[in-house]
C-alpha cells in the first residue's frame, strides 16, 4: 500500500458532501447518517470528513438531527493505529490543511511540536482494519461510500467485484464518491453518473 493521503484531497468531494449531500440526507427518514471511508490510511480523509460535518454543524443549527458515524477502514493495522490516535505533525499538516482550520480543529500538544485532532472530531470516527476483498456485511448499511484513489491499484476484474461489494453495502438511492482519475465505466452498471456543482460523483440505482 501507498498510504499517499492528504487534507480535503481534491477539495470537491468536500463541498459536495457539505453544500449537496448532506442537506438531501437531513430531509430522509432514519436516525443515522453512515458514511465509509475506504482505505483511510493514517486517518486525513475521515477527519476532513467529520470536520466538514462539524462545519456544517455550526453553519446550520439545529438542521442535522440524526447521529452521524464514518467508519474509517484501512488494510494495515499498523496505519490504522496510527490515525486511530489523531496525532500529526507539522509536515503532516500542511498537506491540504489551512490554518483556519489547523487552530479550529487541533490542539497543540506540549513538548513535541504535534497536534492533536480535537474530540469533537474524533468521536464521530470509528477505525478498523479492514481488506476491501472481505464479506462487507459486518460493516453495515451506508449512505455515502468515499472509496477514493484506491480502485487505480487494482485489476479490471477486481474493480467490478469491488463496486458490486460497495453497491450492496450501500442504502437504496446512496452515493459513491471516486478519486478524480477514476471512473466505473466499464466496471458497473449499478450507479448512474451525477454532476455536481463542483464536481462528478455516482448514485445508486
Amino acid at each position: 500500500t501507498t498510504n499517499e493521503t492528504s487534507w480535503f484531497r481534491d477539495t470537491y468531494p468536500y463541498e459536495i458532501l457539505k453544500t449537496e449531500l448532506l442537506p438531501e440526507l437531513c430531509k430522509h427518514a432514519g436516525m443515522s447518517i453512515r458514511i465509509w471511508s475506504a482505505a483511510c490510511s493514517t486517518g486525513q480523509e475521515p477527519y476532513s470528513i467529520s470536520m466538514v460535518i462539524q462545519e456544517f454543524l455550526m453553519k446550520n443549527p439545529g438542521v442535522l438531527k440524526k447521529s452521524v458515524e464514518i467508519i474509517a477502514t484501512d488494510i494495515s493495522s499498523a496505519i490504522i493505529k496510527e490515525a486511530e490516535s489523531g496525532v500529526y505533525d507539522g509536515i503532516a499538516l500542511v498537506r491540504g490543511l489551512s490554518e483556519e482550520r489547523k487552530q479550529r480543529f487541533f490542539r497543540p500538544l506540549p513538548g513535541n511540536a504535534k497536534w492533536e485532532v480535537k474530540k469533537e472530531i474524533r468521536e464521530r470516527v470509528k477505525f478498523r482494519t479492514f481488506n476491501l476483498m472481505e464479506n462487507y456485511a459486518s460493516l453495515g448499511r451506508f449512505d455515502i461510500v468515499f472509496c477514493r484513489n484506491v480502485l487505480i491499484y487494482f485489476s479490471h476484474n477486481l474493480k467490478k467485484d469491488i463496486l458490486a461489494r460497495i453497491a450492496r453495502s450501500l442504502q437504496p438511492g446512496g452515493y459513491l464518491l471516486l478519486g478524480g482519475s477514476e471512473t466505473i465505466s466499464g466496471y458497473s452498471s449499478e450507479f448512474e453518473m451525477v454532476r455536481g456543482k463542483v464536481g462528478t460523483l455516482y448514485r445508486l440505482i
